[in-house]
């Protein structure tokens, strides 16, 4: 199983990843290796893993890419597979092995992603 599949419900009914997905914006380019076909899209999750594309025309389950996320700053880039599809929504895709280099960007989105998402849960709560 891919880690972008979910994983079976426990006994709960909730389910269970590897790793914690977080919200993240930012543009990306998505290149489907073999054909060669380039797509423009945007990026709404994202994880030491992998990320969520969203566009309507995903490519094919399985299919090997190459993806550049950027923001305004910084830029990554790393090969992946299509983990799984929503068709008209997005895709799911998994990273291959990201270059050492482009990890510390990584690692500081997901600071940033996991900090956002922490203060927006607290302004959530009710006050006493």
């Amino acid at each position: 199983m891919s880690m972008f599949e979910k994983a079976p419900a426990d006994s709960s009914g909730s389910e269970r990843r590897r790793v914690p997905r977080f919200p993240f914006v930012a543009n990306a380019e998505v290149v489907d290796t073999k054909s060669k076909a380039k797509l423009n899209a945007r990026v709404s999750e994202l994880s030491l893993y992998g990320c969520y594309v969203d566009t309507i025309n995903p490519l094919p389950k399985g299919a090997s890419v190459f993806i550049k996320i950027y923001t305004a700053v910084d830029f990554i880039e790393t090969n992946g597979m299509v983990a799984y599809i929503h068709p008209n929504l997005g895709m799911g895709i998994a990273f291959f092995e990201v270059n050492p280099h482009f990890l510390p960007i990584l690692q500081v989105w997901l600071l940033r992603a996991m900090r956002d998402m922490k203060s927006n849960a607290e302004e959530q709560q009710p006050t006493k």
